[in-house]
């Protein structure tokens, strides 16, 4: 956010229209992340599953759009500095050296971090959006946080079943 602006939000819709903005800096945030996660990854099943979710989050910015044009506003980006953040935890996990199973684990922390992050701020969002009675967005809502969800179950199983383990193994 720049500074020495304030946000004005009184109403519903202010809140709503800025986390939308927010929501869609973010994506495009991770646009960009993610294929530098997938570079660095080292477990096949992981670099496919950042590959799977980068193209997933390229439909929640077309989606985010969409929602944009249901409520009249150009789409536009407000500085999401949590994710700003949370990709640059991300970044330094890329950029780490050492073993590569420990640093795919790193990555996967890294990368449910963010999926953490998405599913409050699409929850949050939806519900506005079925509060201001909307009718395309708390659907379009909804299939993203179930994306962000299944990601993160995703990002879940390929740790437990394998990088995990492999990573315990590490001498200490």
């Amino acid at each position: 956010m720049p500074l020495f602006t304030t946000t004005e939000l009184n109403s519903l819709q202010d809140l709503f229209v800025d986390q939308i903005k927010d929501l869609y800096d973010a994506e495009h945030r991770l646009t960009d992340a993610l294929p530098k996660m997938a570079e660095a990854a080292n477990s096949s099943q992981l670099k496919q599953a950042f590959q799977d979710h980068l193209r997933e989050t390229q439909g929640h910015v077309a989606r985010l759009e969409q929602i944009f044009r249901e409520i009249s506003v150009d789409p536009a980006r407000e500085t999401c500095d949590a994710m700003k953040g949370l990709i640059a935890e991300g970044e330094t996990m890329v950029k780490a050296k050492g073993d590569p199973d420990v640093k795919d684990a790193a990555l996967i922390a890294a990368a449910q971090r963010v999926e953490h992050y998405e599913m409050s701020g699409y929850g949050s969002a939806r519900t506005f959006a079925e509060r201001l009675g909307l009718t395309l967005a708390p659907r379009l809502l909804q299939q993203t946080l179930d994306e962000e969800k299944a990601a993160d179950e995703k990002l879940n199983m390929i740790a437990t079943t394998s990088v995990n383990r492999k990573a315990a193994a590490k001498a200490v």
